[in-house]
């Protein structure tokens, strides 16, 4: 009898997930276990690929390799925000390229993007419109919209004028644009009040610009999304507490995973998922901001269940395990369940092991995360350098004769 299907993720929540060639072919309970390759998921939480919509995966200061993350977090669309802008695209295009995970880019409106720390639209000449306008236009498979930082140490003395430029290429590109908000000046009233409908704030739970005024609720109203981008500095326990009792919570949770950001506070995007389950917001509202909300923000692929949709998968294991978690301000609040990725699928094809890099010379550690680090490299030394099985568990492959 032939296989209908290539692979079939069985007995899961919702339901059972067939592929055929690289897309969900179809779901539903119980389904035939007719595929080449059967895995029983039962008990376990299957959910569209997660989408990061805030990371740095491209080259320079920020910048970290999706792989060694996304096979053991879920992460299946690693959305580079501003990591590049019109001078070094190709170089994002190409780490893009060599990724198994997906990677569509937010253009940074500072054409030299984020080869450095900060300071990009200090130069106004970054900030070239027509160039970015025609970057966008030929790159349209790569880059879903624009990516500004305004706050003091990136503007210096010009203000919203990056943001202006960026959302004149927005505008012409017929694009979104991201806009990072932090220290001031410019005001964020200022800032906000910029913005259009469908475009992003990301910190938008920033202890250090604190968005909780009148202003923050006119954009929201005009259809400005809010997300998360928690990063070394974005994200207060407080802060997104009093705007979620304002109804003013996030639309989308991303990491803004870095260099500075992966080796704590932010660790991952299911750590980050869990610090927003601690807060209160239930389970069910936390996975559509990963998934069906990113997506539709970006216009981007996946992110559903529905036939049809690329076979980007994630199985995870919810824990009832209280445990707690620590914002960018080491202020802590306790999650009521920890989710646990138990295997990645991208069209279809699970994304092995891989170990990341070490972190680069200008990273900060503590101590304390120097030593962890080298812990881990020690565990991880010692395990492979133990045989994986003893003699019992072994076969006789080419047998003497006798």
């Amino acid at each position: 009898m032939a296989l209908t299907h290539d692979l079939l993720l069985a007995g899961g929540d919702p339901f059972d997930v067939a592929v055929t060639a690289g897309v969900i072919a179809e779901t539903g309970l119980s389904l035939p276990r007719d595929a080449h390759t059967v895995v029983d998921v039962s008990g376990h939480l299957v959910t569209p690929g997660l989408i990061d919509l805030h990371t740095h995966v491209g080259p320079g200061y920020w910048g970290i390799a999706p792989d060694p993350i996304a096979w053991h977090t879920g992460v299946t669309t690693w959305v580079d925000a501003g990591s590049a802008g019109a001078y070094t695209l190709d170089g994002l295009r190409r780490v893009a390229a060599r990724a198994a995970v997906r990677v569509p880019a937010l253009l940074n409106i500072a054409a030299l993007g984020l080869a450095g720390r900060t300071g990009e639209s200090r130069d106004l000449a970054n900030c070239d419109v027509p160039l970015a306008i025609d970057t966008v236009q030929a790159n349209r498979d790569l880059v879903r919209g624009l990516k500004v930082r305004i706050d003091r140490d990136t503007v210096g003395d010009h203000g919203v004028e990056p943001l202006r430029r960026g959302l004149a290429v927005g505008t012409a590109c017929g694009v979104p644009v991201m806009v990072h908000i932090g220290t001031t000046p410019p005001p964020l009233d200022e800032v906000l009040e910029l913005l259009r409908p469908g475009d992003i704030v990301t910190h938008s739970a920033s202890g250090i610009a604190s968005p909780l005024g009148p202003s923050v609720r006119a954009a929201v109203d005009r259809g400005v999304l809010l997300d998360l981008g928690h990063g070394s500095g974005g994200f207060a326990f407080d802060v997104l507490e009093r705007q979620l009792d304002l109804g003013l919570g996030p639309h989308t949770i991303s990491t803004d995973l870095h260099c500075r950001s992966l080796y704590g506070p932010v660790f991952d995007l299911p750590t980050t998922m869990a610090k927003v389950l601690a807060a209160g917001v239930p389970l069910a509202d936390v996975l559509a901001m990963v998934t069906t909300r990113p997506a539709a923000a970006l216009g981007l692929p996946g992110g559903t269940l529905e036939v049809g949709a690329p076979a980007d998968l994630a199985v995870f294991e919810v824990r009832a395990e209280r445990h707690e978690l620590v914002d960018s301000h080491r202020q802590t609040r306790t999650s009521p369940v920890r989710l646990v990725n138990v295997a990645t699928y991208v069209g279809g094809r699970r994304l092995p092991p891989a170990w990341p890099a070490a972190p680069p010379p200008w990273s900060p550690l503590t101590p304390a995360q120097q030593e962890a680090l080298a812990a881990r490299e020690s565990a991880l030394r010692d395990l492979l350098n133990t045989p994986l099985v003893g003699a019992e568990a072994l076969e006789e492959q080419f047998p003497r004769d006798s």
